[in-house]
């Protein structure tokens, strides 16, 4: 938002919320948040941290520096699971179809997070920060899931949208 008087867009409003979401985050690396979107209204968030009942990295450190493993590398080799996958989780707990739902993210979904959001069917990813992982665009582009990269609140930085636009 260039003035502030005006509203945010409802991608502003939903990534800002997913923001906040993601300072729930028990990841000695990186906060991540995540929320489902449909009709405008949040169905599910999720955020990065280990599974309910296991002790969180904040506690046990973290086994990713432990092993000098770098960003976007052997996703099975950590404690935690992404905000992508607790958002997705959250919502079959409760019964809540995320068919046709948008995703917020604060960064990029990887390989195994867009994999998972593709079979769910979701219409759109919004997302704040990038990810290494060239092979999660290259699948979410391939099954028609518009990308939308917005780089700061307010400013639409790169739009990675082909005709399938919902």
């Amino acid at each position: 938002m260039t003035d502030t008087s005006e509203r945010p867009s409802w991608p502003e409003y939903f990534l800002a919320i997913t923001e906040l979401v993601g300072e729930r985050s028990t990841c000695t690396r990186r906060k991540v948040g995540a929320i489902l979107v449909r009709d405008k209204r949040i169905i599910s968030t999720g955020y990065n941290g280990a599974p309910t009942k296991i002790r969180h990295c904040l506690e046990v450190g973290c086994l990713r520096e432990q092993r000098n493993i770098p960003s976007g590398e052997r996703h099975e080799l950590c404690r935690g699971l992404h905000a992508e996958q607790n958002a997705l989780i959250q919502a079959a707990l409760h019964g809540v179809s995320v068919k046709d739902s948008t995703v917020y993210c604060t960064n990029m979904p990887c390989s195994i997070c867009s994999k998972m959001l593709i079979n769910a069917q979701v219409k759109a990813i919004y997302y704040k920060e990038g990810y290494p992982d060239e092979l999660a665009s290259d699948m979410l582009s391939e099954a028609g899931v518009p990308l939308i990269h917005i780089g700061h609140i307010g400013k639409l930085a790169e739009i990675n949208i082909q005709d399938t636009m919902p």
